[in-house]
């Protein structure tokens, strides 16, 4: 089926792959025994789910293994670093116990960094009463995240994601909270926080009634400080007909309608990684059905090698979101987890990239912000490359922190054209750089 092709007046229904029925696909039977076996080994580790959307409207199946949707979605080699592919792949030669692979999946997952940026110890909120939250997060002041029990999962996972511990059955890293009342009990005694964001997985995987009840009781306190409700989805990239055709489609949009209808902004934060995905008939009715409801969406993506690090195919993106009414938000850099090393672009070629594609775009689309990176001590934007007393330099600064009075003070690094990751990046005027000391405090008290 090609992309101009539509079908979504069929009502089509969600069909899952995944390493138990992935072998079905008549496009996977057509590739090596080798390949095939190269996804078991990575799905084995890495969290892996697409669907009949992705696998029919949006990936070209001439184009393997190089079309970006087929590395977004399927397992690749790569992805793996040599030592942990090897050591799974030995496993699984040998016709391995489930127990066997799950041991050595689980071994090699605590060594890719599974939790980045201090989430578990440092983002967790505690309630007056010394409750702590896990299924919520709140780094900076304005904004709390909030992960409902019941969407801990994908329509289809991105290869890349940070959240992938939540999907591989590592239960003591889920982040989950089965009842919304905390959530408001938390925003009481906060009255500082604005935004709520709902997150996951993917929080649109929930069905209409379920996620109505969250939103009711968030409706119903009638809080003050509540401004802004945030639902962060790859929805519209994976599975548009959540707003067209499922059986609670309009249910769903209703509950949009409910929200801004109750005087609070919706921000739809939708995740498009690839200009394909905007291309199909589905997701352009979707976009429409979204906005209609008040909803604005804001569109955001990391940068990623072997699929978007490319400066005109970013201006196409931005381009084509503000026509479709979305307001392009972030291009994020990948996190210092799971295949980093396989995603991850130099920081000095996240700018350039960037650039490239900021200045060759309208002014409606440079609403953006980016390269950022959304590492511990917050959100650091690679803000430019210069001289500075005959010395090469990287502009950096806070677009968000832990401390509000970081955003905005320019500092600098030595330039360093293998960094990929704020760590890697050492300070050029200073012993440190002028967060450091009180960010380690910031640990030390929380460590406690």
């Amino acid at each position: 089926m090609t992309h101009q092709e539509s079908i979504w007046d069929d009502s089509p229904s969600l069909k899952s792959y995944t390493l138990s029925n992935f072998h079905e696909l008549p496009q996977i039977q057509k590739l090596s025994e080798e390949t095939r076996f190269e996804m078991e080994v990575v799905g084995n580790v890495l969290p892996f789910k697409a669907n009949n959307y992705v696998v029919e409207q949006l990936i070209n199946w001439n184009n393997i293994p190089a079309d970006p949707m087929y590395v977004l979605t399927f397992p690749q080699k790569g992805m793996l670093k040599p030592e942990h592919y090897e050591k799974m792949a030995s496993i699984l030669k040998n016709n391995p116990e489930k127990k066997e692979i799950m041991s050595t999946a689980n071994e090699i997952r605590l060594q890719l960094n599974p939790h980045p940026a201090g989430q578990m110890e440092l983002n967790v909120p505690t309630l007056k009463d010394g409750t702590k939250l896990y299924g919520m997060q709140h780094k900076y002041k304005e904004t709390c995240l909030f992960f409902p029990s019941q969407s801990q999962t994908c329509h289809a996972y991105c290869s890349f994601c940070f959240r992938w511990p939540q999907f591989v059955g590592m239960d003591e890293m889920k982040f989950a909270m089965q009842e919304g009342e905390q959530l408001v009990q938390y925003l009481r005694e906060h009255p500082e926080i604005t935004d709520v964001l709902f997150t996951g997985g993917d929080p649109m995987i929930m069905k209409a009634k379920i996620f109505s009840k969250y939103i009711d009781i968030l409706i119903e306190a009638n809080l003050p400080n509540l401004k802004t409700i945030r639902i962060g989805t790859k929805s519209l990239s994976y599975w548009p007909y959540k707003f067209l055709t499922d059986s609670d489609s309009e249910e769903m949009l209703d509950i949009f309608r409910k929200i801004t209808d109750n005087e609070l902004h919706l921000a739809f934060m939708a995740h498009f990684n690839h200009l394909n995905e905007l291309s199909t008939p589905s997701v352009k009715s979707a976009i429409k059905k979204v906005k209609a409801t008040g909803a604005e969406i804001r569109t955001q993506s990391p940068l990623l090698a072997h699929i978007n690090d490319d400066s005109a195919m970013w201006a196409k993106m931005w381009t084509k979101q503000v026509q479709l009414g979305c307001i392009p938000y972030y291009m994020f850099v990948v996190r210092d987890t799971g295949a980093q090393h396989y995603f991850g672009v130099p920081l000095v070629k996240a700018y350039d990239i960037f650039s490239k594609a900021y200045s060759s775009v309208s002014g409606l689309a440079r609403t953006v912000r980016g390269p950022s990176m959304s590492a511990t001590p917050g959100k650091v934007q690679v803000a430019g490359i210069t001289n500075i007393n005959d010395q090469k330099v990287i502009i950096l600064r806070f677009l968000q922190g832990r401390n509000p009075d970081w955003v905005q003070v320019p500092f600098f690094a030595k330039y360093n054209e293998n960094a990929i990751w704020l760590d890697d990046l050492k300070p050029v005027f200073t012993e440190k750089f002028f967060f450091e000391e009180e960010m380690e405090n910031f640990k030390a008290l929380h460590s406690n």
